[in-house]
């Protein structure tokens, strides 16, 4: 009998959604599948960012900074509520391998996305791309 954790179904479909976006580079639809409230936490701010719209602006923009993106294990909480991502990627000559941990709601949409990476190295090649291109924000 497998006892390995598995996510409930409507976490289980968002997350289906969110590979699909990545896959196809295209996050247009990403605010779908955002609870209004959803918080994003960055590998490179102590506070965390808050409102769907600003997580939605977050994750697109990290999307255009990753080279190479990929998703290569997922881990699910016992609760099936919760999922770790882990990546690899690149900004510019720098690689770095990271997690993503997102936390769903009952009904699936996502309530808490966080973020961390290493080496340190990748974190500040990302930490100042992400400033150039969010200064004006």
């Amino acid at each position: 009998m497998d006892s390995t954790p598995v996510l409930q179904a409507n976490a289980a479909a968002t997350l289906d959604r969110w590979h699909r976006m990545i896959a196809a580079a295209d996050l247009s639809h990403l605010p779908e599948l955002l609870h209004p409230q959803a918080v994003f936490r960055s590998p490179m701010a102590f506070k965390p960012y808050e409102g769907a719209s600003m997580v939605s602006l977050i994750l697109n923009t990290v999307l255009k900074v990753f080279e190479d993106f990929r998703y290569h294990r997922q881990l699910a909480s016992a609760d099936g509520l919760d999922v770790v991502l882990e990546f690899s990627a690149r900004v510019g000559d720098r690689e770095l391998k990271g997690i993503d941990m997102i936390r769903f709601d009952e009904s699936g949409r996502i309530i808490d996305f966080e973020v961390m990476v290493r080496p340190m190295s990748g974190l500040q090649a990302l930490g100042a791309e992400m400033g150039r291109r969010l200064a004006t924000r």
